[in-house]
């Protein structure tokens, strides 16, 4: 059965998804949250996620606020287990959401699955893929285990105090440290820059791990960090969902990114510090498939940032700043700041087949990517250290690198660069490392001036001028010291 037959079969067996409630209970370790999905009497999913107690958590917040923060969690947490049978109406039966909120939700689904419909080659139109529906005029309290057991760190019961969300339901709520961020560390190169650049303000941030690994692990304490002083989100997927993936339903990818984005929120109400700094680049902007709007980093690109901004400012509160601190930069001006921090080199990783293991496998297309973007600013026997090989020099990667060249029809469903990025990193390669013998990739490539400037900053973002001050000096130096040591 083709894809496309399960994905017209499962719509007409399954009509209905169902977002029915969401819970959540502070513990003595932490905060506890539950979702409950439904799209059948048999089929029914209750994912989870926990933020553990920290000293500089407050988890004795208005219950309004938690409703609005944690409901929203659940509309984005949904699109994972909605994509299996793709069911064509989505009730929401916790919460209201306006029209307005209805079309940026439909349009993040939409773009969010670009891939996934795409790689498995169904045919969707952003009108019709799904209908979403919110029956009740606010949000539901939250449905509690044990009655109203919600604790604060005290171990005293919080009043319930619900009603309708949106900004004003937050706008009261403590927020002091205007000065601190919040950094997402994903245990790759972009979020140590956005770390090491931070720490020099005037307030240390806080790095934020999710699901902590041994990458991003070690990379905060390369900063100085310890587990205790990260912002820790566990966050889990229910086995139903992965027993339907087995059993032939529909599965690929999703926006990541914007799930974490909305987590992003309750992490910054729980530490009292709003700001919060990804580490998203230009880079991201670019198509996956050449032509379309299919983007493996559509929720990491500008357009959802301006959307999710809009949407939080407007039907949230005010009073978060979500912005990507590297979107001024290019890959290349990202790995080429990345590698004066030689501390990481050997705990950093950005591989997604590796990452259970902790490796980089050195077989797949972000690995070779990750090495070409660096080779121009790390010598080739340090960097083949990192990666346990050269990987321009092995012919099994042919396929990805005419993928990252533009000589395929897509670039690799990863996060990686644009393609003149690429061209721009092998032609400083070439000329710097590899001037008489090449590596066999490099053999019949015909080499091209760098189009991609070390030095000029891409003026769509939404940094503050004190934070592009950062951001501008850090480049201009490293860019200097680059030419220095040519």
């Amino acid at each position: 059965m083709s894809n496309q037959t399960k994905y017209n079969t499962f719509r007409q067996t399954y009509p209905k998804f169902v977002y029915e409630s969401y819970q959540y209970d502070v513990q003595s370790d932490g905060l506890h949250i539950v979702f409950t999905f439904l799209i059948s009497d048999d089929i029914v999913f209750t994912p989870t996620a926990i933020i553990p107690s920290r000293p500089f958590l407050n988890f004795d917040q208005p219950h309004q606020t938690l409703d609005t923060l944690v409901f929203h969690i659940g509309m984005i947490e949904l699109i994972s287990y909605w994509k299996c049978l793709c069911p064509p109406l989505v009730e929401v039966r916790c919460g209201n959401l306006t029209p307005e909120q209805i079309q940026f939700w439909k349009k993040l689904y939409f773009n969010g699955l670009g891939e996934f419909f795409y790689i498995n080659g169904i045919s969707a139109n952003p009108d019709d893929f799904l209908t979403l529906t919110s029956p009740t005029s606010e949000i539901a309290p939250a449905h509690r285990p044990n009655g109203n057991s919600c604790l604060a760190q005290a171990d005293r019961p919080l009043s319930h105090v619900s009603g309708k969300h949106g900004a004003d339901s937050l706008s009261q709520s403590p927020i002091h440290n205007t000065d601190r961020s919040l950094i997402p560390i994903g245990g790759g190169k972009d979020s140590v820059v956005t770390l090491e650049l931070l720490q020099q303000s005037n307030a240390r941030p806080i790095p934020l791990i999710m699901n902590p690994r041994g990458a991003t692990v070690s990379c905060i304490q390369a900063a100085g960090y310890t587990i205790d002083d990260a912002l820790v989100i566990r966050r889990t997927i229910h086995p139903r969902l992965l027993e339907l993936n087995a059993q032939g339903c529909l599965n690929g990818h999703t926006p990541f990114s914007a799930m974490l984005a909305f987590y992003t929120l309750l992490a910054a109400q729980l530490s009292g510090v709003p700001n919060i700094a990804l580490s998203n680049e230009s880079s991201a902007n670019e198509s996956t498939v050449v032509g379309t709007n299919v983007n493996h980093q559509y929720s990491k690109s500008l357009e959802f940032e301006n959307d999710f901004r809009h949407y939080v400012a407007k039907h949230i509160s005010p009073i978060f700043n979500y912005y990507s601190f590297l979107r001024p930069l290019s890959e290349l001006q990202i790995a080429m700041l990345f590698s004066r921090h030689e501390k990481y080199f050997d705990v950093f990783r950005s591989c997604n087949v590796g990452s259970k293991e902790d490796i980089w496998c050195g077989h797949c297309p972000k690995c070779l990517f990750a090495y070409i973007i660096l080779s121009p600013f790390i010598p080739p026997q340090r960097l083949n250290g990192i990666f346990g090989k050269c990987m321009l020099d092995d012919p099994e990667m042919r396929l990805y690198f005419d993928q990252l060249t533009g000589g395929a029809e897509t670039k690799p469903f990863e996060c990686v660069g644009t393609i003149s990025e690429v061209h721009s990193a092998l032609s400083m390669t070439l000329s710097r490392w590899y001037r008489t013998q090449r590596p066999c990739l490099l053999q019949n490539y015909i080499s091209a001036p760098p189009s991609t400037s070390l030095t000029t900053l891409f003026p769509d973002h939404n940094l503050t001028a004190p934070l592009l001050d950062i951001l501008s000096h850090a480049v201009a130096q490293t860019a200097a010291a680059q030419q220095i040591e040519k």
